[in-house]
């Protein structure tokens, strides 16, 4: 891999400290207004208007409910038991065995504990290291699936890298082969894939998955890979990338506690791959957060030894809050593009007047006392009117929750 070598994306890292580089990166990433202030996202948006309506918020993909007992037990008994003060670097050592456990036991990988994988403050982080790590210069680029979680835009921006997008179209969301080819090339470093894919709900065809490893071994580039969803897959079995042939060797497996164990707002997650990348990543993480949730790694290393029958049950239920969910989507008239894994259904408003997502979403708090977010929000601007009237709903809430904005949807178109 001649490519590997991430002494200048960290040496950028540390420019993007120095005001004027942070201006010039920020505002090329988006994140500041005009006026220089830092720009409002358009989830800190919609919340802010749920809050002020008294709207169901689906637009924020959080759970209102807690996760399995006995993980938030443990994490009650090390804050008892004095665990608050910094874990190692690379994360508690139970959590890093039962990571290489979990993944050995769900998917048959063999990853070294102590080698290859860190603890991260969420998959966020782990994939910002990653890429500040990998990066090694502006003339570098990311190929990533769009629509995108939007903090791959502002990451790829810090790490001065281009963007390069292959578009995921409805009803299905998978990528043409062709286009995925085209948009790989030597200048190609990272391919960025997230699996279950946030915002569309796909599930990736294994010959997606397999094309992605071909591209990057032809052109020697990483696969980075985005899981967070992983347990939450129902109607189509989620493969790592990892376990492919060939791939390992070149891939970045990034996943969370958060998705898996409605716990969000504990932020621990973690990356694993060959020992060289782990290190490059580990280079860069030290100097974001250094460590984080001492007492929460521990209760998450409980979580992932829990029982077969939690991680079925789990995507069960979310099987079922989905199809209360677009039951009540599609009595509102909205056309709805039912999702294979993920917290998320896409449906189209076109029929009820919605082409422009981002007004109709604007106005549905007002008119029908609920949160939605435009899939516009997920793609970068020349490619937005390709998703118009496509708009983002949360299904991680509890039924009752969801079948009274269903109640209230259907009330009002």
């Amino acid at each position: 891999m001649a490519k590997m070598s991430f002494t200048y994306g960290l040496s950028l890292f540390f420019m993007s400290v120095i005001p004027g580089a942070w201006r010039r990166t920020a505002a090329g990433a988006g994140l500041l207004a005009d006026d220089g202030t830092v720009a409002p996202t358009i989830f800190a948006e919609m919340s802010a208007a749920a809050a002020r309506t008294g709207a169901i918020n689906l637009g924020q993909g959080f759970p209102d409910e807690d996760g399995p007992a006995e993980v938030l037990e443990a994490a009650r008994a090390a804050i008892s038991a004095g665990v608050n003060q910094y874990p190692p670097g690379r994360g508690a050592p139970d959590l890093l065995t039962a990571i290489s456990e979990h993944q050995r036991r769900f998917y048959g990988l063999e990853v070294d504990p102590q080698s290859e994988v860190i603890v991260t403050a969420g998959a966020t982080e782990a994939l910002t290291a990653a890429l500040l790590a990998l990066v090694d210069g502006p003339e570098d680029e990311i190929v990533v699936f769009e629509p995108y979680y939007d903090s791959y835009a502002a990451a790829a921006a810090l790490a001065g890298a281009r963007l390069v997008t292959v578009p995921l179209r409805a009803p299905d969301f998978q990528p043409d082969l062709d286009r995925l080819a085209a948009a790989v090339t030597d200048r190609t470093r990272v391919i960025l894939v997230n699996d279950p894919h946030n915002p569309t709900g796909a599930v990736f065809e294994r010959e997606v998955l397999a094309e992605v490893v071909r591209l990057a071994e032809l052109h020697d580039a990483v696969i980075v890979t985005d899981e967070v969803y992983e347990h939450l897959s129902f109607r189509a079995p989620h493969t790592p990338i990892a376990t492919l042939p060939d791939a390992a060797a070149r891939t970045l497996t990034i996943s969370s506690a958060g998705k898996t164990f409605s716990t969000t707002g504990w932020k621990i997650g973690w990356v694993h791959g060959p020992a060289e990348l782990i290190t490059a990543v580990l280079t860069v993480k030290q100097y974001l957060t250094y460590v984080n949730g001492a007492p929460f790694q521990p209760a998450v290393a409980v979580g992932l030894r829990l029982d077969d029958r939690y991680f079925a049950d789990a995507a069960a239920t979310l099987a079922r809050k989905h199809e209360v969910l677009g039951a009540g989507l599609r009595a509102a008239g909205f056309d709805v593009h039912a999702p294979q894994g993920g917290y998320f259904t896409v449906a189209d408003a076109t029929a009820l007047g919605g082409a422009d997502a981002a007004a109709f979403c604007r106005e549905l708090p007002h008119r029908a006392g609920v949160v939605a977010i435009p899939l516009s929000a997920f793609t970068s601007e020349q490619n937005r009117p390709h998703y118009a009237g496509l708009i983002r709903f949360a299904a991680c809430k509890r039924i009752e929750v969801l079948e009274e904005a269903a109640t209230r949807l259907a009330a009002s178109f």
